[in-house]
C-alpha cells in the first residue's frame, strides 16, 4: 500500500511522512476516524517506515512515499511481514467455539485486508466470519498475544509491528494489560491503534498515545442518508401509534445488524441533540429525509421538557444492543420512551 494509492488526505499523509522523516517515531500512536479511511493510511504508514529507498518529491501534493518495491516493501504490501501483527474484535464462529481471539483468525483478516484494501468496516468483518448478530471484542487473550509478540526479537532487525483494529472494542481487562505494554515498551516497538471512537476506551489508553484524527470517508455519508429516511419513518409512527404501522417499522430497524443498529441509535441521538440546539438557538435544522414540511417542523418538537427524557431513552437502548438485547423487544420500549417524550413539549 502506498500513499499515492489513498484518495485525498494529502494533510495527513504528508504530516506522517514528515514524522517518519525526523526520526522521531512515536511508540504508540492512534489513527482516530473511519476505519475504511484510517486502516490504509496505517497500511501505507508502516510500508513507509520499513520501505529501503523511499522517494522524496520535490513537486505535486505528496512531500515522499515508499518505493513499493523493496523486500520490505512487497513483504509489507502483501501483510506478510514477519515483525507485523494484528489484533482486532472477534467472537465465537462455527470454527472457534469458545475462547476467541485474534490468533484464531490471522489468515481470515490478513485476506479480508488484502481484499478490501484496508477500506473494509467492522459490518464487513463481522459478515466475513459469519457473526452479523454478535459483538466482537478485542479480549483478555488478545492482550498476551500482543506481549508476547512485542517480547520476540525482531526477524528482520527493524520494528516490531502491532496494529490493533477498532481499538475501541477493547475490553477492560484487554486495556489494562496493553497499559503496561505502553509503559515499557521495548526498543524498536510500534503499536498503531485505529479507532472510529475513543469514548470507551480508558483515559489512561488515550494519554499514552499520539493522536491523529482524520478526515471522515464517504460511507458514514451514505449510512446517515439510509439512516436519515429510516428515522422520519420511525418518528411519523411515534406520533401516531398505530401498533401495526409501528409493529412493521420496528421490525424494519431491529433487521438491521447489531453494529449498523448501535450507529443508527447514535445518528438519532445525534439529531435530537442538534435539533434542539439549533431550536433553541432559533436556526432551523433539517433532518435531511427529503420531506421538507416534516424536516422543518419536527425539530421544533425537541424542547427544554423531553430532550433529557429521549437522551436517556436513546443511550439506554444503545445500551441494551451492545449487551445483545433481543433487537426487537429494544426497539418497541424505545418507541413507547420516544413517543410519551414527545407528548411532553
Amino acid at each position: 500500500m502506498q500513499f499515492k494509492d489513498i484518495v485525498g488526505q494529502r494533510d495527513t499523509i504528508n504530516r506522517l511522512t514528515s514524522i517518519i522523516d525526523s526520526g522521531r517515531v512515536s511508540h504508540a500512536q492512534m489513527l482516530l476516524g473511519e476505519a475504511a479511511t484510517a486502516m490504509p493510511l496505517v497500511w501505507a504508514y508502516l510500508q513507509y517506515l520499513c520501505c529501503e529507498n523511499r522517494q522524496h518529491h520535490d513537486h505535486g501534493d505528496l512531500r515522499a512515499d515508499s518505493c513499493d518495491d523493496c523486500p520490505s516493501c512487497k513483504k509489507i504490501a502483501s501483510l506478510m511481514h514477519p515483525d507485523l501483527h494484528f489484533i482486532f474484535p472477534t467472537a465465537t464462529t462455527s470454527k472457534v467455539k469458545e475462547k476467541p481471539w485474534s490468533g484464531e483468525f490471522q489468515g481470515e483478516f490478513r485476506d479480508f485486508m488484502l481484499q478490501t484494501q484496508g477500506s473494509g468496516n467492522i459490518d464487513d468483518w463481522y459478515e466475513t466470519l459469519g457473526i452479523e448478530n454478535k459483538q466482537g471484542l478485542i479480549r483478555e487473550l488478545d492482550a498476551d498475544g500482543v506481549v508476547s509478540d512485542l517480547s520476540l526479537k525482531a526477524y528482520e532487525g527493524g520494528w516490531r509491528m502491532m496494529v490493533i483494529w477498532m481499538a475501541e472494542k477493547m475490553n477492560e481487562s484487554f486495556a489494562n494489560k496493553l497499559l503496561k505494554t505502553l509503559e515499557e515498551p521495548l526498543p524498536g516497538t510500534l503499536i498503531m491503534l485505529v479507532s472510529e471512537s475513543d469514548e470507551r476506551m480508558l483515559s489512561t489508553i488515550k494519554s499514552r498515545v499520539q493522536t491523529l484524527r482524520v478526515e471522515s470517508g464517504t460511507r458514514k455519508e451514505e449510512n446517515n442518508a439510509e439512516f436519515a429516511e429510516m428515522l422520519v419513518g420511525w418518528l411519523r409512527m411515534l406520533f401516531k401509534l398505530k401498533m401495526k404501522e409501528l409493529s412493521a417499522q420496528v421490525d424494519k430497524m431491529a433487521s438491521l445488524n447489531r453494529e449498523q443498529l448501535k450507529l443508527f441509535l447514535q445518528y438519532a441521538l445525534k439529531v435530537m441533540r442538534d435539533c434542539f440546539l439549533n431550536s433553541a438557538a432559533g436556526v432551523e435544522c433539517h433532518l435531511g429525509s427529503g420531506d421538507e414540511k416534516f424536516d422543518a417542523q419536527f425539530p421544533r418538537m425537541i424542547t427544554v421538557n423531553n430532550i433529557e427524557l429521549m437522551e436517556e431513552a436513546l443511550n439506554d437502548a444503545i445500551f441494551a444492543v451492545e449487551r445483545n438485547a433481543y433487537a426487537k423487544i429494544a426497539m418497541m420500549e424505545l418507541s413507547f420512551r420516544m413517543s410519551k417524550a414527545l407528548k411532553k413539549r
